[in-house]
């Protein structure tokens, strides 16, 4: 058996038999003389389906961890919810899923050092009120370090989403659909 089949029978066995959610750790495996391999932000139930980890019922603020990527992050609370996101390193990821809709106070995402670390890229906008009008607004990644959305003409509207990846060690990418209504603006902002 070749040493690649070897690892990932290890590797099967190891969530197979053991049912462990391993969503909130990272958990070291190596085979005699490799190097080591990582598994994490894998849930398994009883019927042996397999989902990404689902972090939800936030607080006002939440600052996400490096362990935690991959996950997909629900924006859950009416009063907002302010996300602080780790130091980028490439490869990173979050999927972040509005599900209901801010009302007040605002739904933002912060880079972890701000002035320093940047959102980079395209979110197109729709204006759901009367038009449904698309627009693209854009983060610059040289001045953008956060991304703000109202409830209104900014975003934050259920069924918003956008999956931010870590593209550099200093700009985290930004892609997404955010549902706005009124005269929609951008949500990337400076503070």
């Amino acid at each position: 058996m070749t040493r690649k089949l070897q690892i990932l029978f290890t590797v099967l066995a190891l969530v197979f038999v053991s049912l462990v959610d391993y969503s909130n750790t990272q958990t070291v495996y190596s085979m005699p003389g490799d190097a080591p391999f990582y598994v994490k932000n894998i849930v398994a139930d009883t019927s042996m389906r397999f989902k990404r980890n689902v972090i939800s019922g936030l607080g006002a603020t939440r600052t996400l961890t490096a362990l935690e990527s991959g996950s997909t992050v629900l924006l859950d609370r009416a009063a907002g919810i302010v996300l602080t996101l780790p130091a980028p390193s490439p490869g990173l990821w979050y999927d972040i899923k509005t599900t209901v809709t801010v009302t007040s106070n605002a739904y933002k995402f912060s880079t972890g050092t701000q002035g320093t670390d940047f959102f980079n890229g395209g979110v197109v906008n729709v204006d759901t009120d009367t038009s449904n009008a698309v627009a693209v607004h854009t983060c610059d990644g040289s001045t953008h370090d956060n991304v703000s959305m109202n409830g209104t003409t900014t975003g934050g509207l259920i069924g918003s989403n956008f999956r931010l990846t870590a593209i550099t060690a200093t700009l985290w990418l930004i892609e997404g659909m955010n549902q706005a209504n009124g005269t929609v603006a951008t949500a990337c902002a400076t503070s």
